[in-house]
């Protein structure tokens, strides 16, 4: 006899071991959700849902934990924390349906965020690409820094654009900016980032003509000359509007949305989003950053981020979330983002994360931009592992290979 002792919680694992038992497919699908435990946290409810949940719970083999004293009613509300299997919890859900004091909407809830916690596969629609995020693999986004002032000293504008000043070196410019993209798409990129103004902590903005100055001609000439869907990395509506219009078909927006004219440009279009949280601005989104629970106030700004994109009619399958690593964080903020990606499920859309050469990896290895190579391959590699479908990295060929033999290992 051989006993398991690894937890084993993944899909394709669980029906590996039944299809070496030889069970049959409809035994599978009837047991699969058996297998599968389930931890559900609810925040701040009523006693009485608290006591009703528990009591569901248990007469369906779960279990409920909630505060002591919301049993005898010493508080007022309580978190709770429900413990089963899903096959467990979708019988919950239909029995909350018909249940009184608003049970009924949490069970619909709990159905839409167990149905997209489980959710493994996602087609993003990028115009006249489509790219297929499937379980155990992810895409990568390639950076292409049009700027001067990039954190991680990898901005083109700086290394082409300064260095031939003159307009009769105007096209070599942009056709060099042309061949770094092909490298990027050579070395493994799906999708091609690029970005004409800094978000480096304490970066100062730029304004709209210079933005456009730096990306619009060499985003046209990627356009015609690359094989591969470009995505504008701007918060400004015209800047997005143009590059748009230039042969762009998404945009990565570091604000999350909260100017309505750019999630209406995106929408007119029927171009995709990166929606991505930041706390503040890059000038003092690292001033002293708190957050009560960083995973849960991340997700609820996501969540309403999401809404608004859909308000303005962008469509739900060309939205991608960004928990921003980074972006208004502390190392602790960043680590445990990471350990807990795989919460950021329950929104239903592919999650992005970019730790490429951030602070935070640095401050773990006491190394500078140019020691955090492996560092960045480590924290996307953890990061797929744990539910992200896209990276946005500088070193493409590296997070590739990293990403090649993870995928190996989830598919043997």
């Amino acid at each position: 006899m051989r006993v398991l002792q690894a937890k084993i919680n993944r899909k394709q694992d669980i029906r590996e071991l039944m299809r070496r038992i030889r069970v049959d497919a409809y035994g599978v699908k009837i047991m699969l959700p058996k297998a599968l435990a389930c931890l559900v946290q609810l925040d701040s409810i009523t006693n009485i849902k608290a006591n009703i949940l528990k009591q569901e719970m248990l007469s369906l083999g779960g279990d409920a934990a909630i505060a002591r004293t919301a049993l005898s009613g010493g508080v007022k509300t309580t978190d709770c924390l429900l413990m089963g299997n899903l096959a467990q919890f979708g019988r919950l859900s239909e029995k909350l349906k018909v249940q009184p004091f608003g049970l009924d909407g949490m069970g619909r809830e709990l159905s839409l965020a167990l149905a997209n916690y489980q959710k493994e596969s996602f087609r993003l629609d990028l115009g006249r690409y489509k790219i297929n995020l499937t379980a155990g693999k992810a895409a990568i986004m390639g950076i292409l820094n049009l700027t001067p002032d990039s954190f991680s000293g990898d901005g083109l504008y700086s290394s082409f654009v300064v260095r031939r000043p003159s307009s009769v070196d105007a096209d070599k410019t942009v056709n060099s900016i042309v061949d770094y993209a092909l490298q990027l798409v050579d070395d493994g990129a799906d999708i091609i980032d690029i970005g004409g103004e800094s978000s480096r902590p304490g970066a100062k903005a730029v304004s709209i003509r210079e933005e456009l100055k730096r990306v619009i001609p060499a985003l046209k000439r990627i356009a015609r000359s690359v094989k591969a869907p470009i995505s504008i990395d701007t918060y400004k509506p015209a800047v997005a509007e143009a590059a748009l219009s230039a042969g762009a078909v998404m945009v990565n927006d570091i604000t999350g949305l909260r100017d309505l004219k750019l999630a209406r440009a995106v929408a007119a279009h029927k171009a995709a989003v990166v929606i991505m949280h930041m706390r503040g601005n890059p000038r003092t989104m690292q001033v002293n950053p708190r957050y009560s629970s960083v995973v849960d106030e991340v997700i609820d700004y996501l969540s309403l981020a999401i809404k608004r994109a859909l308000d303005a009619g962008i469509d739900r399958e060309k939205i991608v979330i960004d928990p921003g690593l980074g972006f208004g964080k502390t190392l602790r903020h960043n680590l445990e983002i990471l350990k807990r990606l795989d919460e950021f499920k329950v929104l239903g859309r592919p999650i992005m994360i970019g730790a490429s050469r951030k602070s935070f990896i640095g401050k773990i290895l006491d190394a500078d931009v140019s020691g955090r190579l492996c560092g960045t391959v480590s924290a996307s590699v953890a990061g797929v592992s744990r539910g992200a479908k896209l990276v946005r990295v500088h070193d493409v060929s590296a997070a590739h290979q990293a990403l090649r033999v993870l995928s190996a290992i989830n598919s043997a």
